[in-house]
């Protein structure tokens, strides 16, 4: 990808990014404004950091030491922007990205209401539009699947504590490649600390590392 400028769409450059094309391991900080919906971002890629969010680039420039590739996603930085935006942010994630590919989930899925008192089911209706929630069949296994960051496909899961260790988050994450459009990217966002899942999502051999992401979600 050629150097960035302030015109880059973030959708266009995330798609690009999943298609093998990131932005270019040049060292630079790009500014972009936020994209429709209800989240900043600061993301990862690298040697190279896309602040994605409503502020002047010269704020950003002038709170990064010059050649400080970490300091995008240091805690100082970080707050500034926080208070900067009057949004809390989110934990720093790892992002993978697969592929949609064709056929049914599998894992005997079933579609279900989303359910507002689900931790996860809650959180991805604060990041995310057109949430659909899937669980298995005893209901220790959930899937959720939505549209978030510049109108991405986006999925995350959870496996109750008395089933895990038996491939269901695996099963999960390779079921999720098969409930957006063939062809289409799907990113999912894995804390960097939960290897359990890490390890889930990787044994799928659909998910590749991305890059890195924190959110801002609206207050």
């Amino acid at each position: 990808m050629a150097a960035l400028d302030p015109t880059t769409d973030l959708a266009d450059l995330l798609r690009r990014a999943a298609a093998g094309d990131p932005p270019p391991a040049d060292g630079s900080v790009t500014v972009l404004p936020q994209a429709p919906g209800p989240v900043a971002a600061v993301l990862a890629f690298t040697n190279h950091h896309v602040i994605a969010a409503d502020v002047e680039p010269a704020w950003v420039h002038d709170r990064l030491a010059h050649g400080d590739m970490s300091a995008p996603v240091a805690a100082p930085f970080l707050h500034a922007l926080g208070q900067e935006l009057g949004r809390p942010f989110d934990n720093l994630d790892l992002v993978l990205v697969a592929i949609g590919r064709p056929g049914p989930p599998g894992s005997d899925l079933v579609e279900v209401p989303s359910d507002h008192t689900h931790v996860r089911v809650a959180r991805s209706l604060i990041y995310r539009t057109e949430v659909r929630t899937f669980s298995t069949p005893g209901g220790d296994g959930v899937l959720i699947i939505g549209r978030g960051l510049a109108g991405r496909w986006e999925a995350a899961f959870e496996v109750d504590p008395s089933v895990q260790g038996r491939g269901m988050g695996r099963a999960l994450a390779a079921a999720a490649v098969r409930l957006i459009p063939v062809g289409e990217p799907l990113y999912l966002q894995v804390s960097p600390g939960n290897v359990s899942s890490l390890r889930a999502v990787l044994a799928t051999g659909s998910f590749k590392p991305l890059g890195a992401e924190l959110l801002y979600p609206e207050p």
